[in-house]
């Protein structure tokens, strides 16, 4: 355990700069957008009001009150979260590559410390999942202080009160970043879990057989995900709705647990069997 938590901190450290990066990228184009979205809609209602004599309740029954779902769907706040997530992806396959690269390979340092060679797996796994939740948690904070400026800029009677928790509930996009349920928190970051360690042991295996193991990781991809979607063909195309939702979704979750479990093995295996110092 001791060595599992001194590998994580050392892959906290290695991500640590991208993922500032990301955290004030996100802070400025948000902000940003919040302020020239605001800025906007305000000075529509002065130029319709003050220059084309329009009495506020006209204007209001015309273009309607400015709430924060406006601001949310805009480029400003869409692209910083959707830079993000690339982010997380690009980085999956960067925490393994990049060990591999330069002269002096730092992957095979790591693979002969006096520890498990999954401790590896489970580090890098860890540290994904840490800077996803990270970033989450980042833009839930961020979120209240947004609103704050919009309603700062916006007068009262222009704009509609809108809390987190509606906001995230009226945008499906946010919903399955912010889960609005401990059980959907599961069921979202479970089966983002579930995906990297689909690419992790992809990634593993082009790394223990170079060419073959690109078509042996798609292959290891392609069978994992029809494991997955099996209960789902047979409840549709063999036995005709036979299962109930309820049914359906505990099939689900263990045929994901069977592929998680199935991708650590497997992973750990080749980390000790298939790669040499």
């Amino acid at each position: 355990m001791n060595n599992y938590i001194k590998l994580v901190n050392f892959e906290i450290n290695r991500i640590a700069k991208l993922f500032a990066v990301l955290l004030g990228i996100t802070f400025v184009v948000q902000m940003i957008g919040v302020i020239v979205e605001s800025r906007k809609y305000v000075s529509m209602a002065n130029e319709k009001i003050f220059e084309g004599l329009m009495s506020k309740t006209q204007f209001l029954e015309s273009f309607g009150q400015m709430s924060f779902l406006q601001i949310a769907r805009s480029f400003w706040f869409m692209a910083p979260i959707a830079l993000c997530a690339a982010g997380i992806v690009f980085y999956i396959f960067l925490i393994w590559y990049r060990d591999w690269i330069g002269k002096n390979t730092f992957v095979y340092r790591l693979l002969m410390l006096p520890t498990t060679r999954l401790n590896i797996f489970y580090a890098k796994i860890t540290v994904i999942l840490m800077m996803a939740l990270g970033l989450v948690a980042f833009q839930l904070i961020l979120l209240p202080i947004e609103m704050s400026v919009m309603a700062a800029i916006v007068p009262d009677e222009f704009r509609i009160a809108m809390g987190v928790q509606e906001l995230v509930t009226s945008m499906p996009e946010l919903n399955i970043i912010i889960a609005s349920s401990i059980v959907e928190f599961f069921l979202y970051y479970g089966a983002g879990l579930l995906a990297v360690s689909i690419l992790f042991t992809a990634i593993i295996l082009e790394r223990s057989f170079r060419w073959k193991g690109i078509v042996a990781g798609l292959m290891y991809s392609a069978i994992a995900i029809a494991v997955l979607i099996l209960p789902i063909l047979l409840h549709e195309f063999v036995l005709n709705g036979f299962f109930y939702p309820i049914e359906l979704l505990v099939l689900e979750i263990a045929m994901g647990l069977i592929v998680l479990a199935a991708s650590v093995w497997f992973s750990g295996f080749l980390l000790t069997k298939k790669i040499n110092v």
